[in-house]
């Protein structure tokens, strides 16, 4: 609880046996998480065994994969059917460090701010946390260019670590979005679509052997995907296209 505030840490993941237990570890050693949901898509790992042996943390399992976004559909959908107030997503590949949850849920919790986002980009320490350099010019290019058409100043829009007053949640209308990874693109334009403020707190990241990533055609797909979703946005402000909520 922060403030009276019921906190749900929501954890999409996918082979992540290596990494879980100290991410959710550095999560509970917060002292402010009521609950942690883990959402499997369907690992080959010990992800699912690793997770039921974890206090206060629900499981979900995918029979089948649904990719990214079908997953974080599920981790919102049941944080909400929990009673939460705040949602903090956050990867279980602990590239980003849980440290910042208690900052980030401030943020929400204040009521400055119903989304937050744990950027890597402010503070310029993503290279020496070990971001592939052409990561960091495609993270940096697809900001400016989202930016310049959404009419935003976000820092990044490509961070797997995010917090969310439940008030904005129930509004966001997320089931029609990807089940691929644009889907925190197209999520973050339908938060600003609805005037919602953003807050973003520096982050320092690591890329370690054992966490998640995506291979370069994946990301080339991701990159396009992200551009589609900003080129819709301002062509719905100008009337050109459907509106994204």
């Amino acid at each position: 609880m922060l403030n009276g505030q019921k906190i749900v840490v929501v954890m999409p993941a996918y082979n992540a046996a290596r990494t879980l237990q100290r991410t959710y570890d550095e999560v509970m050693a917060q002292g402010i998480v009521d609950l942690v949901i883990v959402v499997d898509d369907a690992s080959h790992d010990e992800t699912v065994a690793i997770a039921r042996t974890l206090k206060d943390v629900q499981v979900e399992v995918h029979p089948e994969n649904r990719g990214y976004g079908g997953n974080q559909k599920t981790c919102y959908r049941l944080a909400l059917a929990a009673g939460a107030d705040i949602v903090v997503m956050i990867h279980p590949d602990y590239q980003y460090t849980p440290q910042l949850l208690p900052a980030m849920a401030s943020l929400v919790a204040s009521g400055l701010y119903p989304c937050v986002l744990a950027s890597r980009i402010l503070g310029g320490g993503a290279l020496d946390g070990g971001m592939p350099w052409w990561k960091y010019v495609a993270n940096r290019f697809l900001t400016f260019v989202e930016n310049f058409l959404i009419g935003a100043k976000l820092s990044e829009y490509h961070t797997g670590y995010r917090a969310f007053a439940r008030s904005l949640l129930e509004r966001v209308p997320i089931e029609q979005n990807s089940d691929d990874f644009v889907f925190d693109n197209q999520m973050l334009a339908q938060v600003i679509w609805l005037g919602s403020k953003i807050g973003e707190v520096t982050c320092p990241a690591k890329y370690l052997p054992e966490g998640s990533s995506i291979n370069f055609r994946r990301s080339v797909r991701y990159g396009l995907g992200c551009l589609g979703t900003a080129l819709r946005f301002r062509l719905a402000r100008w009337r050109l296209f459907p509106s994204p909520v």
